[in-house]
Formats: C-alpha cells, structure tokens, sequence
C-alpha cells in the first residue's frame, strides 16, 4: 500500500521525499496496522493543496506549523501524510524510525509504552508517547 501511495504522492509532487514512517515501517514494533507516510517538501502551504487533491484532507486537532501539516486520508481512514517542510526540525520523524529499526532494545520499551497506555484516553496516550519520542531523540519538539 505505502509503494502505491508514494508512486501517487511523486508523480504530483517530484521532488518530494517520500518515506513509510510510523510503527508499521519498523520490524517487530506493535502497531494498530495503519500507515504512516513522512512527505518532505520544499513549502508546505504549496503542497497541502496537491495533497488534498489526491483524496486527503487536513487532520484536525494534532500539532500544525508553518513546517509541519497532517492528512488523513479521505478513502482509507488508516492512512495519514505527515507533511514537513525539508530541513526542519521535523525531520525528527525519520530520525526516530531509523534510531528504533536500528536497536532491538528501543523496539521493545516503546511496544512496551504502548502496552502501558492501554485503555488511555487518545491525549493522555499523545502525552506518552511525545515524551518517549523526545528521549529517543533527546530534543524537544
């Protein structure tokens, strides 16, 4: 699914980069089995309308920056688009998938933060894992 989405995403936008982010793109992590696409562009604001045209609308209630804009998907609720804008701090999200493919023991406390946070509420769970994700990367976003 992700190689058909980004084959959609780099035909209307070029020079993007396209990434699988998200626990799905990390072997052995727990995840609720959606997709989690990393879309770096050059200007954000210019990119969210190529993205809504291919079926995706701006998700409400999540962080939203001049350099950073999520999308859902309008046809299949378990897709989303983290739209960054190239060079920004946001980059972080390529950062934290490759500092947990590449260590075994990172995998393992985030499945098992996961699995503590069961029956949280959806902004509870945020906090969490916002703070899991700023140790791993040892920056605050």
């Amino acid at each position: 699914m992700f190689e058909d989405y980004q084959q959609k995403i780099q035909k209307q936008l070029p020079n993007a980069q396209v990434e699988h982010i998200g626990a799905s793109s990390i072997p052995g992590c727990l995840s609720k089995g959606d997709l989690d696409i990393y879309v770096a562009v050059d200007n954000v604001e210019q990119a969210i309308a190529i993205i809504e045209q291919l079926n995706f609308k701006i998700k409400q209630n999540t962080m939203r920056t001049p350099q950073l804009c999520m999308l859902e998907s309008q046809n299949n609720k378990d897709v989303a688009i983290q739209l960054v804008e190239k060079g920004s701090v946001f980059e972080g999200f390529l950062c934290f998938r490759d500092k947990l493919q590449s260590n075994p023991e990172l995998i393992e406390q985030y499945n098992q933060m996961k699995l503590s946070c069961e029956g949280f509420t959806q902004e509870k769970y945020r906090q969490v894992k916002s703070r899991f994700i700023e140790g791993v990367l040892d920056i605050n976003v």
